[in-house]
């Protein structure tokens, strides 16, 4: 059975034109990054830009390419794209025993650290998922609200590379999908009165969990929908 089954969509993006900024998504910052644009000290080499997130087709592409910055930690930065629900005029939040599920094409060069998440401040964040190329076959998925985290082994992407992974955020347990197939339980969940915003963007691997890219060259990870279900 799907996840979805019994619950109405609740919102979604399909990224169609037309497509405003500001509207529900913003692209400039996150609050979750000490300095807006980029976090040296979570194993990132991020740096925010607008321009790296690219809408048509029906999809949301970002790009990763070496920048011009220095981080504080003295590293080169990438320019790299995210985008997030927070500072929207919108303002979409998650909340408890909401479904969310995003329909991604995952990058296959080494350094790339793609993510769906949540994030209003500490003790907020879910993560629907991330994947590290370096390890090609697992997904992380964590709770980062009450601790839980597993590594679920995938198998081939479905149609050209696209894959469906969601999280269905209960009080008692988060449920992690992938194509709509139960691969986790954390039995751990939400607070009754957790909300969240959305966060979708690429990252770049800084080398002390996973390895650097081994190339220059842009890194682009894509988005074709992402839905909440309650």
């Amino acid at each position: 059975m799907e996840p979805s089954t019994g619950r109405k969509l609740a919102w979604a993006e399909d990224f169609n034109a037309p497509f405003t900024w500001g509207n529900r998504w913003t692209r400039e910052a996150s609050s979750a990054y000490e300095y807006g644009t980029h976090n040296p000290k979570y194993y990132k080499l991020d740096w925010v830009n607008p321009g790296n997130v690219r809408i048509a087709d029906g999809m949301a592409t970002f790009t990763a390419r070496p920048g011009r910055h220095t981080l504080e930690n003295g590293l080169q930065a990438w320019e790299t794209g995210l985008i997030t629900t927070e500072g929207s005029r919108e303002g979409f939040r998650l909340r408890p025993g909401d479904y969310v599920e995003a329909r991604v094409k995952l990058p296959a060069t080494v350094g790339a650290w793609p993510s769906v998440w949540t994030w209003v401040g500490d003790g907020h964040e879910i993560d629907v998922f991330e994947y590290h190329p370096d390890a090609p076959d697992l997904l992380e998925m964590a709770n980062h609200v009450r601790e839980a985290a597993n590594y679920d082994v995938i198998g081939p992407p479905g149609k050209e590379g696209w894959m469906r992974i969601g999280v269905l955020l209960g009080t008692h347990s988060a449920d992690w999908y992938v194509n709509g197939a139960l691969v986790y339980q954390d039995g751990r969940g939400v607070d009754p009165n957790w909300s969240a915003y959305l966060n979708v963007n690429l990252s770049i691997s800084a080398g002390t969990l996973h390895p650097v890219p081994k190339t220059k060259d842009p890194i682009t990870f894509s988005t074709d929908y992402v839905r909440v279900f309650r």
